[in-house]
């Protein structure tokens, strides 16, 4: 299996570490590719036509995406417990991965919004207050995330909060959020995460 991927993106980084702790990492092929939200790739879209990572293409030849989707994929090829079964836990697990790319989704905008030549203050105002209300969501949600078994949900928060740390910094979450900051420090400890940290290059 190819992964198109990027060692900046937070989404190939959910696919990462679902194939670290599902023992699937020697089956993919990392194949380094570039998308930016206004530079289409060529090379992406023969694969996925919204020209964006990660993507996985089969050995059929046929791809998958987004990275839900393929975090899910990896875990019934490896017959994991990252999804768990139907009832109460499952849709908790999932509404924190709803949340966490959704605080993604929130991150991405408003770092483009910035770099603009002239951003407009609303949007970085808008963008700021949506991460701010996710994080007060999540500080009261992290006694249940320390209890709660480990799943897609605390893959996808953790890989937010660790974007935050790589290009945020100045927000310094940590300081409204104590008890998800002690969260994500001992979930930031797992082999998975310590294996897939972002880096420029």
């Amino acid at each position: 299996m190819r992964l198109l991927w990027s060692p900046k993106s937070p989404y190939v980084r959910k696919v990462m570490v679902c194939a670290h702790e599902l023992d699937l990492t020697a089956r993919l092929e990392l194949v380094r590719a570039v998308a930016a939200m206004l530079k289409p790739n060529p090379d992406i879209m023969a694969n996925n036509p919204l020209s964006k990572i990660p993507t996985l293409i089969l050995p059929d030849g046929s791809s998958l995406f987004d990275s839900v989707v393929i975090c899910e994929y990896l875990n019934d090829l490896a017959k994991g417990n990252l999804f768990p079964s139907p009832g109460a836990v499952k849709f908790q697990a999932l509404r924190w991965n709803a949340l966490g790319d959704g605080l993604l989704d929130a991150l991405i905008l408003w770092r483009n919004e910035r770099e603009r030549e002239q951003p407009l203050p609303t949007l970085l105002s808008a963008f700021e207050l949506k991460t701010r209300a996710c994080l007060v969501e999540l500080e009261s949600d992290a006694v249940r995330l320390q209890q709660a078994a480990f799943s897609i949900g605390h893959v996808a928060l953790a890989c937010a909060l660790g974007y935050i740390d790589y290009r945020f910094e100045k927000l310094r979450w940590r300081e409204a959020a104590p008890q998800l900051a002690a969260w994500h420090a001992a979930v930031s400890e797992r082999a998975s995460f310590k294996a897939t940290e972002p880096f420029d290059g």
